[in-house]
């Protein structure tokens, strides 16, 4: 089939479009140009932005495709102008959505799509303009019909992350534990999470192309492994061979110190990521997570090392900063409680 990624250079595309190739589809990528990937030769590249709508439309509007995948639809404005573009001109449109836009506390545990209503406060903008995006293509759906597959990720991992850690650190989390240094926990580290891995991932965006199945639907997809959020560090600890040092703060002190960078932390990771797969798996049978937690930080730590070894000045400050909080708020309390 003919295959439009809007997006194709973030972490989760890097794993799509290989594997989109892989099953011998003839793929197509818009975005600004801006990077150079390994699989850059085997797809065609139109250079654009998507928030020039009129020019996105127009160009694409020339174009012929089956099935378009849009990885970077974050507002209404570009689901808008997707469907403008697309909705009457292929037999499919895939978006990329967050499970950011499940309104919290969750209904179920682990987490059913069916059960689960959207997102409704702007204080966390991200999960609502996420849910605002869902609601838009489900009415979507259901006024019109439209053949629309709507696919949540979890916290995902992968080459070109730039998300990993508590305070979004990436390679910086690596070298505070070989260097020693602690490193903050949200919470008491104890909250159960599924960290998943992009090759996982991308099986449910590649077995959704072109699969009637999935037409109208929407699907969470996650890793099926059970963990908690201490075991992200503590399992690269073990693959360092280094020991470990955590402290602890309650995300809303974290909130409170940097608003922008721990609003997902106070609002979204305080609350189990759990998430049942059993619709994904139904519709979409090749969607079978196989990486563990241990493997897929392997990966991920070579290519931190292999290409971005790069540390943020102001979120280790950050992080030091933070450590003088605690051990600041631990001598007051020894001093309270000492006998």
């Amino acid at each position: 089939m003919k295959v439009l990624v809007i997006g194709g250079t973030g972490v989760i595309s890097r794993a799509i479009v290989p594997q989109l190739l892989a099953k011998q589809h003839e793929v197509t990528l818009y975005n600004r140009g801006s990077k150079s990937l390994s699989f850059a030769g085997r797809v065609r590249q139109i250079t654009g932005d998507r928030a020039d709508r009129e020019t996105f439309k127009t160009s694409l509007q020339k174009e012929s495709f089956d099935v378009v995948i849009d990885m970077v639809c974050f507002f209404e404005p570009d689901v808008h102008s997707t469907l403008e573009t697309f909705s009457d001109r292929v037999q499919q449109i895939i978006v990329c959505s967050s499970i950011a836009a499940y309104k919290r506390p969750y209904q179920t545990v682990p987490v059913r799509e069916d059960a689960e209503t959207l997102w409704e406060d702007p204080i966390f903008s991200y999960a609502f303009n996420k849910a605002a995006v869902d609601r838009y293509l489900q009415a979507m759906i259901h006024d019109h019909g439209l053949p629309i597959t709507i696919i949540r990720p979890s916290l995902t991992f992968g080459a070109g992350a730039a998300n990993f850690g508590v305070l979004r650190q990436n390679y910086g989390v690596v070298e505070r534990i070989r260097n020693g240094k602690p490193l903050l926990m949200c919470g008491d580290g104890n909250n159960p999470w599924s960290f998943t891995f992009v090759d996982d991932l991308a099986k449910a965006f590649v077995g959704a192309v072109g699969n009637q199945r999935t037409y109208g639907q929407h699907y969470h997809a996650s890793s099926e492994e059970r963990t908690m959020w201490k075991d992200l560090y503590l399992e690269i600890g073990k693959i360092l061979g280094k020991e470990v040092h955590l402290f602890h703060l309650p995300s809303e002190v974290l909130y409170h110190a940097d608003p922008n960078l721990c609003a997902h932390l106070y609002y979204e990771k305080t609350y189990p990521g759990l998430f049942d797969n059993s619709k994904v798996r139904r519709d979409i049978p090749e969607f079978q997570p196989t990486i563990s937690l241990n493997q897929g930080l392997r990966s991920l730590i070579s290519w931190f090392e292999a290409e971005s070894r790069a540390i943020d000045p102001e979120k280790d400050a950050l992080e030091d900063k933070l450590f003088e909080v605690h051990r600041s708020l631990m001598h007051q309390v020894d001093g309270v409680f000492a006998k």
